[in-house]
């Protein structure tokens, strides 16, 4: 046999005697001895819109400064809305990529604007064809889930004057919301091809027209009935009965959007009980992220990290 073999083997021979015996002289685990406690918790995110608001232009909050914000104040992820970037040029694109990789955030959610509730088939191609494009954006920054908005009949012209009304506006005249619904419909099926190409999941958004309820949602996304178009919860957007519409949400929620109100909120406050709004999916089985939306009127820079600690602290168990 060759000697460097022999010697290979030799050595081999001891390590495995040794490994043994150390296995052997382990203390043995006692039936008594208590189990290692496990705990949970669901990653926390944060909307770049916490940091801007629609407050002044968006050039006074650049994308890039709020990824080393949300770095730095401890966030697991970040949720970028489309209208405060920059740029939809691929170059900007990879650019927020590297920058968000770099600083330990998870890009994991894209607020986008669209609606689908014009009687004009040539503005529902337009709307089709610019959440298309939108798709694609997120697939290049490497992003798996995509809010989306039914749209509104828009006969309320003043978001103020929405808002005033709880979000509650009458019907163009001369239609039906149920040909509405259809539009929505049949515009998102028109979307999934695209969404499935991509890998990114379309989450269609209590926001409004007619997802302002739990049904206008769930009559959507059971309709279309495709892995690739679920839903984004938003906590803030339920302005009555909204932990018995979470739970109707909950079971086909991909992404969870918290709304925190410190300072009192831009159109409204609402009292929300993140305990029982984080037991609601905890109790089918959530493990996706929970995006913070922060819509108040306090300091961001001394909200958001309150909002975070208040946020993570509910959905923290075990």
């Amino acid at each position: 046999m060759n000697p460097s073999r022999r010697s290979f083997l030799q050595k081999s021979a001891l390590a495995v005697a040794g490994s043994s015996l150390a296995f052997s002289c382990a203390a043995p685990k006692t039936e008594n001895q208590p189990a290692k406690k496990v705990t949970l918790r669901n990653r926390i995110g944060v909307s770049t819109y916490s940091f801007w608001q629609f407050n002044g232009p968006k050039e006074n909050s650049p994308i890039e400064d709020c990824i080393e914000k949300a770095a730095a104040m401890g966030f697991d992820g970040i949720e970028f809305l489309l209208v405060q970037m920059q740029s939809e040029e691929n170059s900007y694109l990879q650019k927020l990529k590297r920058q968000a990789f770099h600083a330990g955030l998870d890009i994991m959610g894209f607020s986008t604007h669209q609606g689908f509730v014009f009687p004009e088939k040539e503005k529902r191609d337009a709307e089709i064809k610019k959440t298309i494009n939108q798709i694609e954006v997120a697939y290049k920054l490497g992003i798996p889930t995509m809010r989306l908005n039914t749209g509104r009949w828009g006969t309320t012209k003043s978001f103020d004057d929405l808002m005033a009304n709880k979000g509650i506006e009458p019907i163009l005249e001369g239609y039906t919301d149920d040909e509405g619904f259809n539009w929505v419909i049949d515009a998102i099926e028109q979307c999934l091809p695209t969404a499935e190409k991509c890998g990114v999941v379309l989450g269609l958004e209590n926001h409004w027209g007619l997802g302002r309820t739990a049904e206008g949602v769930i009559r959507i996304v059971d309709a279309v009935d495709s892995p690739w178009l679920q839903i984004t919860a938003d906590t803030g957007n339920f302005l009555e009965n909204q932990y018995e519409q979470l739970k109707m949400l909950a079971p086909k929620t991909f992404l969870v959007q918290a709304k925190t109100y410190f300072g009192g909120g831009k159109w409204y406050t609402l009292d929300i009980d993140y305990n029982r709004v984080a037991e609601i999916f905890r109790n089918v089985n959530y493990k996706g992220y929970v995006s913070v939306e922060f819509e108040g009127k306090a300091d961001p820079m001394e909200a958001i990290p309150q909002s975070l600690e208040m946020i993570r602290e509910a959905f923290t168990y075990g």
